[in-house]
């Protein structure tokens, strides 16, 4: 038989058992779907985390305590405390680290914030001015505090827009008084309403001089993080360099690989982040592509069914001439066009879940999240269709093809 007249048996087929046809290659058309939403969110999400990365400037470099993570076991070298005041010093000096247009300490809890009888628990960050330039936010109302603010450790803060909201409603904020564990702080600038900047919520975080958050609220000698900027992004490799070498002439290390700080730039983050996003997406698609193997069995179940059913017709296509392979060719191409159909409907349910799920994200989140067609699925998702059909359709079609002419004529 030729194409056209196999692609005219599938096709009556189809019509013929509507019903029994849909429900065969309703596994084909979940697992094509969910391999598709699957591949869309994980890309949507990476295309967002990479682009809030990138808002934090490709001079950026961050310095963090403990080696750098290699697995969960790690992550507890993150909360070490062998950033101190003395590598920032040390950090400022021209001769050590060349390039170092600014830099700033960071430290960071979550404690309650007060004012009269309204509480909230929100992100207090201790930092300096650098932080505002890095996130673009500067204040709408009031101002930023000062180095002479760091230097005297003076109890002054900057709030979020979120933070003012619930703590003041609509009422004036500027040099009020909020208390944060118990020690009063004057709100000098209120700022702009951002959502999510880079990797912060500037909407829910307190701002305070780094020196007062740690001797007043943290109670602790050693920095979260130090971020530094350089003077130009193709200078940052060589700071980069600096400040490994001087970071380990302050902290006595010979050995690199006893580094008790990693040090982070854009290029870093997002690579760290794509890896991440492609082993958690190849995991789910692996989970999802299992309704493909239960959608291929039931594939295989009715074909056999098929194969029984037109034993017959089988049969009097042997006495009149037909070849086994030409048997084979017409279940197998059966087959194949089951699950293809299933794979196009399984496209294009999947496009719509997909987004449908970036709108719904989209509102949640409040970050702009951005549809994406991930065409690479699209093309895996026909090709496995296609592939299942021929693996799990290739057995009832051997099966056809080698029943004999005449037990077939004679079967009822």
């Amino acid at each position: 038989m030729i194409f056209k007249d196999n692609f005219k048996v599938v096709i009556k087929g189809l019509d013929t058992n509507r019903s029994r046809s849909f429900l065969t290659i309703l596994g084909i058309v979940i697992g094509i779907a969910a391999i598709i939403l699957i591949m869309s969110i994980g890309r949507g999400a990476e295309n967002l985390i990479l682009g809030q990365i990138r808002g934090l400037g490709s001079q950026t470099i961050f310095i963090e305590p403990g080696r750098e993570p290699q697995g969960p076991s790690n992550f507890a070298e993150l909360f070490t405390d062998s950033l101190k005041q003395k590598d920032v010093d040390a950090l400022r000096i021209n001769s050590n680290v060349q390039g170092i247009k600014e830099l700033t300490p960071t430290v960071m809890q979550v404690l309650p914030v007060t004012f009269e009888n309204e509480t909230v628990r929100t992100n207090i960050i201790g930092s300096s001015d650098l932080m505002a330039k890095i996130l673009e936010i500067y204040p709408t109302e009031g101002a930023y505090f000062t180095d002479d603010d760091i230097r005297q450790k003076e109890s002054v803060a900057v709030i979020g827009a979120e933070v003012r909201r619930k703590l003041f409603n609509q009422s004036d904020a500027l040099n009020e008084k909020i208390k944060i564990k118990g020690k009063t702080f004057r709100v000098v600038g209120v700022l702009p309403k951002k959502g999510q900047v880079a990797l912060f919520n500037v909407d829910e975080m307190v701002a305070v001089p780094y020196t007062t958050a740690q001797q007043y609220l943290f109670g602790i000698n050693h920095f979260n993080a130090i971020i530094v900027q350089a003077e130009s992004e193709e200078i940052v490799p060589r700071v980069v360099r600096d400040i490994e070498s001087t970071l380990r002439e302050t902290h006595n290390i010979d050995d690199p690989d006893k580094d008790d700080f990693h040090i982070m730039t854009q290029k870093n983050v997002a690579e760290r982040v794509q890896t991440v996003t492609s082993i958690l997406t190849i995991l789910l698609v692996s989970v999802a592509a299992i309704s493909l193997i239960v959608g291929g069995i039931g594939i295989m179940n009715i074909m056999l069914v098929s194969v029984s059913e037109r034993t017959r017709e089988i049969g009097l296509r042997k006495a009149i001439g037909a070849t086994d392979r030409e048997i084979m060719t017409q279940f197998l191409f059966e087959a194949i066009m089951l699950t293809s159909i299933g794979g196009i409907i399984g496209i294009l349910f999947g496009v719509t879940l997909s987004f449908i799920a970036s709108v719904a994200l989209s509102r949640a989140v409040s970050l702009g999240w951005e549809f994406t067609f991930p065409v690479s699925a699209a093309i895996i998702g026909v090709v496995v269709a296609a592939f299942v059909g021929l693996a799990f359709g290739l057995y009832p079609a051997r099966q056809a093809a080698q029943k004999s002419p005449i037990e077939a004529l004679r079967y009822e």
